[in-house]
This record gives structure tokens, sequence and C-alpha cells, in this order.
């Protein structure tokens, strides 16, 4: 196959990525446009003429006066405090507390705003249409030695209120505007280099081969790196994807010999190998995260695997119809709260007893182990393998495990696709991919309800249809006009009851979906090769399981996987 080529073959053993990378730079944000005359700030009951830094400001809060976060106390002291870091003096003076501000009639204009969009007509929509296109054309796409491809998101992010996951302690804190002072641009050497808007430079230009991303700057509130990539789709990222599936694959080879090591290592002398074996138990069975260590303060009380804390494990002799069970309860990645209640092998329940013995809350459970030591014994263990690789094996072999165990293939095409999402919430679970239930889902369920009903009915009718035909077919005897009218029923009451199956399936399946993202892992740790075969050994439309940009970006899975793929 001519393209498997493009994903196996030419790359690079020295570190470097590209040798050619030419490319606009980021589009930024637009400037900030002034409220109209008739929209004001309130204060105390009193009309208030901000300046223009902090009236923009009072914009981001008045576009989420209807959202969630608004009601939350962290969110308005957050945001209040930054907001009077864009006041002047005088307006510092007058404005101290945040339950005297009204921004309502800011919060209208923008809802009316919003409509008034909506409803443009449809020359006018083609009009923006046709310059968002412009804009993709002229900044979407980077010259990478020689080919055209795309760029994923060419945009900076605009200013506004930082919100986070979870209960984020930074949420409603001020996201800065990107300047081009913030940028750092990366292109080859020989390329022009882009031009930064007029009157302002950019905060250098480097030409590094050895990275894949185009431009970067920090940002102003978690302080971490954002960064301008290539799309999914494209050459670079298509073979970053496979071989980090490639090296999961590899830790198939040799995770038994890793278990007994680990196990062996549970009765070890040194209480660092212990520690070490059992947060290695929690990683391979539990999908933990190893944990980064953080500056005090930096960001939320976050932890993972090697950063537990002994406040965060419960011991249970019994509970649940098990023994031995562990209670996990801690703020994981982006302050989504992991809880778990799982039984576990009774000499890493033994183990975590000592661990915790004489300790305080506060005290660590790991507190021999740190995520570098860690990672180092995975890199001595197998090349290439971090806890990371483990989650991506682990997920990737319980949806192949999964999908053999509720497939069925007589089943019709909307069956096997419920199967193949409770595969894939099989392994959300285990990766503590969460969401809260969408504010629109009992809305949509309504609906969906409501069409079931009146396919109920249709169903109904047709089978009254069906009825007559049958008893019109025997009274008159089999003529062809007949048997035509009585077939054409028959094929229509067929139709509609298929349809009927497939809106309770789809309805099934949002039930059971509406807590739980499963995109985070089909597009993250879940080898695409094994959907991609799935949906060829049983006759499942690709466009079923992955919508157009998730084929372009497993586009080399699509070429390469044959349907009797195995992981």
């Amino acid at each position: 196959m001519v393209r498997t080529a493009r994903w196996e073959e030419e790359k690079s053993q020295d570190g470097v990525k590209w040798r050619q990378l030419e490319h606009r730079g980021p589009y930024f944000a637009p400037s900030y446009e002034p409220l109209p005359e008739g929209v004001r700030f309130y204060y105390d009951g009193k009309p208030v003429k901000l300046s223009l830094a902090a009236e923009e400001v009072a914009t981001f809060y008045g576009k989420m006066l209807d959202h969630e976060y608004t009601t939350k106390e962290v969110f308005q002291n957050n945001f209040f405090s930054d907001w009077r870091k864009e006041m002047t003096a005088e307006e510092r003076k007058m404005i101290k507390h945040m339950d005297k501000c009204d921004f309502t009639e800011i919060h209208r204009h923008f809802v009316d705003k919003a409509a008034a969009r909506k409803a443009l007509p449809k020359e006018e929509r083609q009009k923006l249409k046709e310059e968002a296109e412009r804009l993709q054309q002229e900044f979407g796409y980077c010259i990478l030695d020689g080919h055209r491809e795309k760029i994923g998101n060419f945009k900076t992010e605009p200013p506004g209120l930082f919100r986070g996951r979870g209960d984020h302690p930074k949420m409603g804190m001020l996201k800065r505007r990107v300047m081009p002072e913030d940028v750092t641009i990366n292109c080859s050497r020989d390329s022009k280099i882009p031009e930064p808007p007029a009157g302002h430079h950019w905060k250098e230009v480097r030409c590094d081969d050895t990275v894949t991303w185009l431009a970067s700057w920090t940002d102003n509130v978690q302080n971490s790196i954002k960064y301008i990539m290539l799309n999914p789709s494209s050459k670079l990222k298509g073979e970053k994807d496979w071989q980090k599936y490639e090296v999961a694959r590899r830790l198939k080879g040799v995770v038994g010999e890793i278990r007994s090591q680990y196990r062996a290592d549970w009765k070890s002398r040194e209480m660092k190998k212990r520690q070490r074996a059992v947060a290695l138990y929690f990683i391979d069975k539990l999908a933990l995260r190893a944990g980064n260590e953080k500056e005090e303060g930096e960001s939320a009380d976050t932890v993972g695997c090697c950063s537990l804390r002994v406040e965060h494990v419960r011991l249970h002799p019994e509970a649940d119809g098990g023994q031995h069970v562990v209670e996990l309860d801690f703020l994981g990645k982006d302050s989504v709260r992991y809880y778990n209640r799982v039984p576990v092998e009774k000499p890493v329940y033994r183990n975590l007893r000592l661990f915790m013995r004489n300790k305080d809350p506060a005290d660590g459970l790991f507190d021999r182990l740190t995520t570098t030591s860690l990672n180092k014994h995975l890199q001595h263990l197998m090349d290439g393998l971090t806890a990371k690789v483990f989650r991506t094996y682990n997920a990737s072999v319980t949806l192949q495990e999964q999908l053999r165990a509720l497939t069925r293939a007589e089943d019709s095409v909307a069956a096997k696709v419920l199967s193949y999402n409770r595969a894939n919430r099989a392994v959300a679970v285990l990766c503590n991919h969460q969401r809260a239930t969408p504010k629109t889902f009992e809305k949509s369920m309504r609906n969906l309800q409501l069409k079931i009903e009146a396919k109920q009915q249709q169903v109904a009718d047709a089978k009254e249809e069906l009825r007559k035909a049958r008893a019109d077919h025997k009274s008159r005897g089999d003529s062809r006009s007949n048997r035509r009218v009585f077939l054409k029923r028959e094929r229509l009451l067929e139709r509609l009851e298929g349809q009927l199956v497939t809106l309770r399936t789809q309805a099934t399946d949002k039930e059971e979906s509406k807590q739980v993202a499963l995109g985070t892992s089909k597009l993250n740790y879940l080898d695409p090769r094994i959907s991609v075969a799935w949906c060829k050994r049983f006759g499942v439309p690709v466009e079923k399981i992955y919508n157009r940009a998730q084929r372009e970006k497993f586009a080399w899975a699509l070429d390469t996987a044959s349907e009797d793929f195995e992981f």
C-alpha cells in the first residue's frame, strides 16, 4: 500500500522532525470593541462609566452571567481581585464590593448580539463564512518539507476568565490578551520569517527542528506553555500517534514479567522497593497517573499515584461484599475527583497498612518514592515505558476484550455501535474520564422520547395496515396486485420496526453515557486500529465510530489496519 509508507518510513533517527518549516505565525484575537452608549454597568444602583481596560474585563463576567461558574464564590473572588487590578485608582476607590455590581445590561447586550448573529440573512452568513475561510487559507496552513500541511489551531486564545475543570482554585482569574511580544516563533532558517502585526515584534524567533510546534507563549494563569501545533491529520502527528501505540504494544511482550517482579517486591526488605511495587500495581490495575511534583501554591491540590497522601486512602478489611478493600478519594488531573472502592490483593492491603502506620493525614503515602525515580525505574524495565504507556496499554487491551465479549455478528449496526460505546465506557471508567451531566440532557432525552412515541404509533398503524392487507389478500385471492400491496406493507413495517429499535438503542446509549466522557479515551488512549479492525470485521461503517475530524486524525490507522489486527 502506497500510503502505508507515509506513516512507517522516512523517519529520522537523530530526533530531527523536519527540514523545512514555513508559516504565517498566529492570528491574534481582534482588539476590544467598546460597549455601545446605551449599555451600562451599575454599581450600588448607579450607572458607572468604566475605563476601557476595566470595561473589557467586566464584559467577560457579563457574558457568563447565566453560567453556573458565576454562582461560585471562588470564581467571583478571583474575578473581582483580578478585575480591580485593571481598574483606575478612582474606580478602585469606588468599586469595592462584588455584591453591589450589576452586569445585567452587559449580559443582555451579548445575548441580543448572539441572537442577531443567528438571525443574519443568508448573504451575511455567507460573507462571514468566506472571511473565516480566507483566514484559514492565510494562517491555517504551513509548508513542511515541501508539503502544504494544515495547522491545528492557528488562533491565539482570546482574553477572558479562566474556567478550569472541576473545582479549580484559579477559576475566575483573568486570562490576559496574548500579544506578539509574548510569542516565540519556530521556523526553518531559510524560510520567510512571519511578519508580526504592525508596531509589534516577536519575543523570539528560533529554529528548533527537534520539536513540531510552530509558535508558543506562556499562559499567565497557570504559567503553562501553550502551543500552535500541526493538525492531528498531519504526517508528523500521525507518526507520533503510531509510535505511541507501538510502544504500548511492546509492553504486551514484557508486562507479565513486570507484574511478576512487582509482586515479588511486595515482600522486599527495602521499603523503597515495596512502595514502588504497590504504586506500580495501582498504575497498572487502576490506571492511575504517576503524578508530578508541583511548587506549593502553584496550582490546585491535585495528586497522582506518587503524591498520594494518607488522607486520600481508607482501608476496609471487608466492604461491598469483598475483602481487603481500598477506598481512594482525591483530586486528580484538572481537579476532577477520583473516587474508587476496590478490592486489592492481600499483600497490597497489608503494605498499605504498613505505609500508613504512625503517619499524619497530610503525610505522603509513598514517602520513599518520587515521580522521577518511578519513571527512571520504568525506563529500566522497558525503553520508553512511562505510567502513561500503562494507561494506553490497559485502555486498549480493555477495549479489545470488551468488544470481543459484547459484539454479536447477528446484531444490527445500531446494536453493534451500542456494544462499542459500552466497551468505550468501560475504558472511560477505568481512566476516570468523568463529566457533569450536560445541561441539554433532559431536553434532548425528552425529544428522543417523543420520537420514540411517534415511531411506536407509526409501527402500530403499519401493523394495522398489514393486517388489513393480509385479510384482503386472503379474501380476494393471490392476485399480483394484492400480493404487491401486501409485500409493500410488510416491508414498511419491517423498516419502521428497525427504526424504532435504533431510536430505543440511542436512548439507552445516551442515558448510559450522560456522566462519562467517551472522547478522551477514544482520542488519546485507544489504539484506533482496534476500532478500525472491529468496524471491518463486523460491517460497521467507520463513520459510526469516528467523525470526519477523527477520521482525518487516524488516517494512518484506516490505511494500515486489516480486520484481523490484534493489539
